[in-house]
């Protein structure tokens, strides 16, 4: 029992550190034979039972059901995002999961984005399989880097935000409440404009969430509960609907066929958050303070606000005063 070199140039490992208990392993080099030899004798020195732990020979599939039955079942949208993770591994071949290759990944990606996918939906899917990786290793699953965690996301155009005129706001507001179909959804969005709430948080609200003028968001994105006051008649409005009409219902499907009947057009993917930008946006015309919108709007990060800081007035101002062409008088 020793190390030997083999024929191929490899170094071959046969020892036997206590009676009955024999590891062999072949290696590139003879330093990393000795090393082993030298851990496997101190590893059953302190602990006989140890054992040489097998290769995680898992593939990604298995890691996407693992991850979704330690983890994601109890996210909100853990249903959608172990359906993406699951088309993930099919698109990849199903590999290895310790084995994947970056360069893999972003052939994959390359291809899906050149046949016509979105740049932001091949991030997040992307930031998915991250997520999955690092949550795992967090829980113990796995004990290696995360094989994507240094990829880089695609670097976008932005693309500006679109809100709604005043006029565009009388114009939809009028075609909702002509809409006789759902009595809902001209509740709803009043209260999206009037809170900047995203149409789920505003749509789940229920009776015992407003409390006088003030209306309590607990089923928000960032898991954080929010509070937006809001004018008296509005509040006395909300009440008198739930105690006509009942509590809301999935109501965002007739809002957007609502919304294509008028005359506003709209970049593909803003439908569902044109209230919530056209609050945002005019509270900052209107000189609102930037760290209180976030607040009001419950992002947990300022620099998510701060993409409506350009619509303020003072800024506006200072790009005319303040640009080299600039002469007073």
């Amino acid at each position: 029992m020793s190390i030997t070199k083999l024929p191929d140039g490899r170094w071959f490992v046969d020892v036997e550190p206590i009676k009955g208990k024999r590891f062999r392993k072949r290696f590139k080099t003879k330093m990393e034979a000795q090393q082993f030899e030298a851990n496997a004798r101190q590893k059953c020195s302190e602990n006989p039972g140890w054992t040489i732990k097998p290769k995680d020979r898992r593939k990604l599939s298995e890691l996407v059901e693992l991850w979704y039955e330690l983890h994601g079942q109890t996210l909100a949208n853990g249903k959608r995002c172990v359906a993406i993770l699951r088309l993930i591994a099919k698109d990849l071949g199903d590999p290895v999961a310790v084995a994947l290759e970056p360069a893999k990944v972003a052939r994959v990606r390359s291809l899906q984005v050149a046949k016509g996918m979105s740049g932001k939906y091949a991030n997040n899917r992307l930031g998915y399989l991250k997520s999955m990786y690092n949550e795992l290793r967090q829980l113990g699953t796995i004990d290696y880097e995360n094989p994507v965690g240094r990829m880089r996301p695609l670097k976008l155009q932005e693309k500006p935000l679109s809100y709604l005129t005043k006029h565009q706001v009388s114009e939809l507001l009028a075609a909702l409440d002509a809409r006789t179909t759902s009595p809902h959804p001209k509740m709803v969005a009043r209260i999206c404009l009037a809170t900047g709430a995203r149409w789920g948080e505003a749509q789940a609200l229920t009776l015992d969430r407003l409390k006088g003028n003030t209306v309590i968001f607990a089923n928000t994105k960032s898991k954080r509960v929010r509070s937006v006051p809001i004018s008296e008649a509005l509040a006395k409005e909300i009440r008198q609907h739930w105690q006509t009409h009942g509590p809301f219902t999935n109501c965002l499907g007739v809002f957007r066929i609502v919304l294509l009947s008028t005359s506003i057009k709209l970049p593909r993917g803003q439908a569902s958050h044109v209230l919530r930008h056209t609050f945002a946006s005019h509270f900052i015309m209107n000189g609102g303070h930037i760290v209180t919108l976030q607040h009001i709007l419950g992002h947990a990060s300022l620099s998510m606000t701060m993409r409506y800081a350009h619509l303020s007035q003072d800024h506006l101002t200072e790009a005319v005063r303040l640009n080299p062409l600039f002469r007073e008088g």
